[in-house]
């Protein structure tokens, strides 16, 4: 069973959302969240599995809040799906850097919400298209001006990984591209992960983006061309 935590300042969105989470046989609600704090401390408290975080929330906001549980060793298993009102939102970048595991916008379908809690909850990123736009364009727009560590340190083979992830490939997809295993690849995933100090595939992906391996307005390096 996968236990949510729900973090939103209004009642009625919260109360939306946990009937239609509640009715999912294998999701259940283990707290209600008006500000960042609380849902921190529900995090916690109740051993959530995914806290579906709101952006825009008193006292403190789902951007800080979703850093503080990031960087809470104590709270390592829990993953942030934040659920906000626009795909455009200047704080989506912030979010994802702050250990966001994904981001949809409200006006998602309710099938699609579940699958995204079940998606974060196993460890995967997600991201809606608008919103993988929008990450592009921050991070063209307003790079991180901190150095990536552990970049120079990847192999030539885990930058192909890297690569190919950054275009949006699964594994398998991947594992057919370079002609290894998609166990190989999960365990080059893995690797990168710890090498780049990263919590999950959303971060790659802003680490390819910033390294410039990846460009927007021209055709991805081809890793079977270097």
């Amino acid at each position: 069973m996968i236990r949510v935590v729900l973090a939103d300042d209004q009642a009625l969105v919260r109360g939306a959302f946990a009937l239609l989470v509640g009715a999912a046989a294998d999701l259940t609600v283990v707290g209600e969240a008006a500000t960042g704090t609380e849902a921190i401390a529900l995090a916690r408290s109740e051993r959530a599995d995914v806290v579906v975080m709101d952006i825009r929330m008193p006292e403190l906001d789902g951007i800080a809040a979703t850093a503080r549980i990031a960087a809470d060793e104590d709270l390592a298993g829990v993953r942030v799906l934040v659920l906000t009102t626009y795909e455009s939102d200047d704080n989506v970048l912030a979010a994802l850097r702050a250990g966001a595991s994904g981001f949809l916008i409200k006006d998602t379908k309710p099938a699609a919400l579940l699958d995204a809690i079940r998606t974060v909850a196993a460890g995967e990123s997600l991201l809606s298209p608008g919103a993988t736009a929008t990450v592009i364009a921050r991070v063209r727009a307003v790079p991180d001006p901190r150095p990536r560590p552990g970049l120079g340190t990847l192999t030539d083979r885990e930058l192909d990984v890297l690569i190919l992830l950054a275009r949006g490939m699964s594994n398998a997809e991947i594992a057919e591209r370079l002609v290894v295993s998609p166990l190989t690849v999960k365990t080059h995933v893995s690797r990168i992960l710890a090498k780049l100090l990263a919590r999950d595939r959303v971060q790659l992906v802003i680490a390819a983006y910033e390294a410039g391996l990846v460009m927007p307005a021209n055709p991805p390096v081809d890793p079977m061309r270097r």
